[in-house]
């Protein structure tokens, strides 16, 4: 499609993609031929809940399904269409490779996104959801490039400078919390800072990013661990979340090329 710009962003749970883009699709969301895919590969229905949420009466995947839309509801801008590939919390691992590349390629396929974003190889937590969503992503990208056709013109992998990682890493101790170390299950881990390829300024619409973060309330425990709610907290997630930076995994950045500033800068 001439003018458009598509972006699909593929992850395993929900509140994945609260981290990840949201600001970015804030800025677009007025772009003439602007689209945004969202793919979810599961529920999140396995995962804990934050011992300050109420008792509930039905399963965890239900409620973070409904914290999802409540989300980006809240945030502004809903996804244009959004996919649950329905398989199991803690076992997309567990699925046959050839299948999951089949599932996210299909819709791929169906949208032909300018651009494609995911986990990179860690999972950014080494969550095995993470690695799995993330390998078969780039491998239905590059599959689908392959093949020749419109769109499929940029692959991203989400990441966090070490320099950053550092920095909020001293944060966390000040507030009496465990530090992360990278490399260890569920910790967020760092990339070099030289393999932020895209570090787009979304400080404008970090409120909105921020109002959809936190109506994920039984995840409110990762989200803002030992840290109760209130107008200092939220306030420190939005400075938190004011930049996107992100890894070129498709085309690779050159050594010495500049940072660019968004997702779309240089497609045309």
């Amino acid at each position: 499609m001439d003018g458009s710009r598509i972006l699909a962003l593929i992850v395993a749970h929900p509140d994945d993609d609260a981290y990840a883009l949201a600001g970015t699709v804030a800025l677009h969301e007025h772009d003439p031929g602007f689209r945004f895919v969202l793919v979810h590969a599961t529920d999140g229905g396995a995962g804990l809940v934050d011992p300050a949420y109420p008792p509930a009466s039905e399963d965890l995947g239900s409620i973070r399904r409904r914290e999802m839309e409540a989300a980006w509801i809240a945030h502004g801008r809903p996804p244009d269409r959004h996919e649950w590939l329905d398989y199991d919390d803690g076992g997309v691992d567990r699925v046959p490779f050839a299948e999951l590349v089949d599932r996210i390629g299909g819709i791929l396929a169906q949208e032909r996104p300018d651009v494609v974003a995911t986990f990179g190889p860690d999972g950014l937590t080494g969550h095995p959801d993470h690695i799995a969503v993330g390998a078969a992503t780039d491998a239905a990208f590059l599959r689908l490039r392959a093949g020749g056709g419109p769109g499929l013109r940029r692959l991203l992998h989400g990441g966090i400078r070490r320099s950053t990682w550092e920095r909020w890493n001293r944060g966390r101790m000040r507030r009496g919390q465990r530090p992360w170390e990278a490399g260890r299950m569920y910790d967020v881990n760092p990339v070099p800072d030289e393999e932020i390829g895209i570090e787009v300024n979304v400080s404008a619409v970090a409120d909105r990013v921020v109002a959809g973060l936190l109506q994920h309330r039984t995840q409110r425990h990762v989200i803002s661990p030992g840290v109760p709610p209130d107008a200092e907290e939220d306030a420190r997630w939005t400075r938190m979340v004011a930049v996107e930076p992100l890894v070129l995994a498709w085309p690779p950045r050159q050594p010495g090329a500049p940072v660019l500033g968004d997702v779309f800068e240089g497609l045309g």
